[in-house]
């Protein structure tokens, strides 16, 4: 068990930041999160968390994970100070962090949640970690099943994949399984060249690629554009965002605005 307190950092506010898809409630703040094949239980009370797992589990996988070394209080106090919104916005969401998460996991959900809503990718992800993803038991005792391996994706048929409600996406999941990414090595690739070979991967647009480059590649200047964003930047930067104020980490104040415009500001 380890218990530390940390600064900006709110355990509800990223599951439901819609950056990730296996980290779910099991009680009063505690939380139940996925990563690959490791399974943690999280628990906070104020800026105290408590971390279920050994010190190397901690150091190794979740305080990476969770981008813990990060000053996100330098993040917020860059904002500007005539940015009514995106103050707004931060001081809503002041516990958000841009999750580490591994590139394979995150280009298949992204890939899943095209034209789709949050309580459906997660249950058809689910339902392809049950299917493909190895069965795991936690130290706790816990069964899970971690999220399947691009070798056994490989073997997946379209039909199988449409049997779990894949739909369309079906063909978009082969391909990404079966495409020419190095996955191991596009982390060390440039955000440009790494967008080049995502977007060469059929069903990876412009805003699936930034999501993937944001969320799974930790290019933190990566801006997705959603319905969402959309929506932000015509209702309140008519004359566009100010990326070279942020230069470097637009993408986390892109998480800031998708947030509030989702949860907060109606």
């Amino acid at each position: 068990m380890i218990e530390t307190a940390i600064d900006h950092f709110d355990l509800m506010q990223i599951a439901r930041s819609g950056q990730c898809f296996r980290m779910d409630p099991i009680g009063p703040g505690r939380f139940a999160v996925i990563a690959g094949e490791k399974r943690v239980v999280v628990s906070q009370s104020g800026r105290i968390f408590r971390f279920e797992c050994g010190r190397d589990g901690y150091e190794r996988v979740w305080r990476p994970y969770f981008d813990l070394d990060a000053d996100y209080s330098a993040y917020i106090d860059s904002v500007a100070a005539d940015d009514a919104f995106l103050r707004g916005a931060v001081a809503f969401g002041s516990g958000m962090r841009v999750l580490r998460q591994d590139p394979w996991e995150a280009a298949v959900s992204f890939v899943i949640s095209q034209n789709n809503n949050i309580p459906r990718i997660k249950a058809l992800i689910e339902r392809l970690c049950a299917r493909y993803g190895r069965r795991c038991v936690s130290a706790d005792g816990t069964a899970y099943y971690g999220f399947p391996t691009r070798d056994a994706l490989r073997a997946a048929s379209a039909e199988d994949l449409r049997a779990l409600g894949a739909g369309y996406r079906d063909r978009y999941i082969i391909a990404l399984a079966r495409c020419d990414i190095d996955f191991a090595k596009l982390a060390a690739l440039s955000r440009e060249d790494a967008y080049r070979q995502l977007t060469a991967v059929p069903g990876i647009g412009d805003k699936v690629a930034n999501c993937i480059l944001l969320y799974g590649l930790h290019h933190t200047d990566a801006f997705p554009v959603d319905t969402w964003i959309r929506r932000v930047l015509a209702r309140h930067y008519g004359q566009g965002f100010p990326f070279e104020r942020y230069r470097g980490y637009a993408g986390i104040m892109q998480q800031y605005l998708f947030y509030y415009e989702r949860c907060g500001s109606a």
